[in-house]
């Protein structure tokens, strides 16, 4: 992708699935990628050993630098640190990945308050607040991109999961606000909705051949995505072949948006 070459990304999350795959990508597209974790480091290492293969192979000076930083982005001082040990460790932040969430299953109206806003906390606030920090770095240079990871849920309810629809439908707006508000300052913010999608986080249907059919069966295209096909979308948003486009949702999603379930011919 043009563009990429020498450009300093931070991806949230990028211990596991999509969040991996993205900063495994980027890397490979020649950014250096600090790789946020939240508690335990190993994940973090591993997406850092197969970045820096995939993008380096056997040659110790091939200019991509990694690094990892942790952090909670639910917690504001954690996210202020993490951007400015970037910043100081790369000497700039040019994109920001806002990748790190988090789901729990409840009836609405069963929810635990606390359990509500952890969900927000993470997926909304905590992009709110990596941005909010990004951006003034951003400023002082004119330029830089957010790439938001929302959801389809951000447009299909999703009964027992109130929260996360609610945080992803945030998600949508705070993308438009953004990119509206510092489009003149050459700041970029668009975001992907990734549909069904082969990662840990739903290996509770990915595992069980019965229950990934019954997913599958609601996908026009059959199948669900995987964390490499998401990678590559934020790669071309992230990409100097994507500099027109801001305030934007990808849906990644093999048609489910398409309100599979009508394909057959019916009448109300």
């Amino acid at each position: 992708m043009q563009g990429l070459a020498g450009k300093n990304a931070l991806i949230t999350g990028a211990s596991s699935g999509i969040g991996q795959a993205i900063a495994i990508r980027l890397a490979t597209e020649g950014c250096n990628i600090a790789i946020n974790y939240r508690k335990s480091p190993e994940g973090a290492e591993e997406t850092e050993e197969i970045a820096m293969q995939k993008a380096c192979g056997q040659v110790e000076e091939c200019g991509v630098k990694s690094l990892l930083v942790q952090g909670d982005v639910s917690q504001e001082a954690d996210i202020i640190e993490m951007v400015n040990a970037v910043v100081e460790q790369f000497g700039s932040l040019d994109i920001l990945i806002n990748n790190a969430g988090i789901q729990l299953e409840c009836p609405s109206h069963e929810i635990p308050t606390l359990d509500f806003d952890n969900v927000l906390s993470v997926n909304l606030r905590g992009a709110f607040l990596c941005a909010r920090e990004a951006i003034k770095h951003f400023l002082s240079r004119n330029r830089g991109i957010i790439i938001n990871v929302s959801s389809v849920h951000e447009k299909i309810p999703r009964p027992f999961y109130a929260s996360y629809s609610i945080s992803k439908g945030g998600v949508e707006n705070l993308t438009k606000t953004l990119a509206l508000e510092y489009a003149e300052r050459g700041i970029r913010v668009n975001a992907i909705a990734p549909g069904a999608t082969i990662t840990p986080i739903n290996e509770a249907w990915v595992n069980d051949p019965q229950q990934k059919a019954v997913v599958e069966s609601h996908i026009p295209m059959g199948r669900a995505g995987t964390a490499e096909e998401m990678a590559a979308a934020v790669a071309f948003l992230a990409s100097e072949e994507a500099a027109y486009i801001t305030g934007q949702t990808l849906f990644i999603d093999g048609g489910l948006t398409l309100y599979a379930d009508f394909r057959e011919a019916w009448s109300a």
